[in-house]
């Protein structure tokens, strides 16, 4: 048998010479660990930097695109009338190309004057402006139609006997009711 010491499998400081070596060892572990936590922190650090970048990039995008948004309201509120207006220049026109004739018979103005309503009719319509003219005996309908006054009459009860006043649409919505009269129960 040999006279050497067997290291002792349950004490880890046989594996070493001496207590100079241990410590060596340890303060290169630590050193390690250090080294591996400043490395993941620098890259932690980095991906903090981009996202901030990344966030106030967006921010600024998103702040530029409301911007953008608020402009074109701005402007398609501003020039929303141009096409209406554009369409009604030719009805101006009519109107007083027929004031400058100054020996106009009753005719020659109510042909003009016809004339310029159809003008009028048709620009109003270009714009999405429709007429509510319903007919007599039509049913009532609260939601196009204003009742006057209440009549007498042959025809079936909540129908109109006579229009007062053609009520116009715009783009489905009403914009002034028709206001009619109605029949009442018999």
């Amino acid at each position: 048998m040999s006279d050497q010491k067997q290291p002792d499998p349950h004490n880890p400081a046989h594996e070493y010479q001496s207590t100079e070596e241990m410590a060596a060892a340890q303060a290169a572990q630590e050193s390690d660990a250090q080294s591996k936590a400043q490395a993941d922190l620098a890259a932690l650090q980095a991906k903090s930097a981009e996202l901030a970048d990344q966030y106030l990039r967006a921010k600024a995008e998103a702040e530029n695109a409301r911007r953008r948004a608020d402009d074109e309201i701005a402007k398609s509120r501003k020039f929303a009338i141009e096409s209406f207006a554009e369409n009604m220049l030719p009805v101006i026109d009519s109107l007083e190309a027929g004031l400058t004739i100054k020996d106009a018979t009753l005719e020659q103005i109510r042909e003009g004057a016809q004339a310029t309503l159809r003008q009028l009719m048709s620009a109003l319509e270009r714009n999405k402006v429709l007429q509510i003219n319903p007919t007599a005996g039509a049913k009532f309908d609260p939601h196009q139609h204003q009742a006057i006054s209440v009549a007498p009459s042959d025809q079936e009860a909540n129908t109109i006997v006579n229009v007062l006043q053609k009520g116009y649409l715009i783009a489905d919505r009403v914009l002034r009711p028709a206001l009619v009269v109605v029949a009442g129960p018999k």
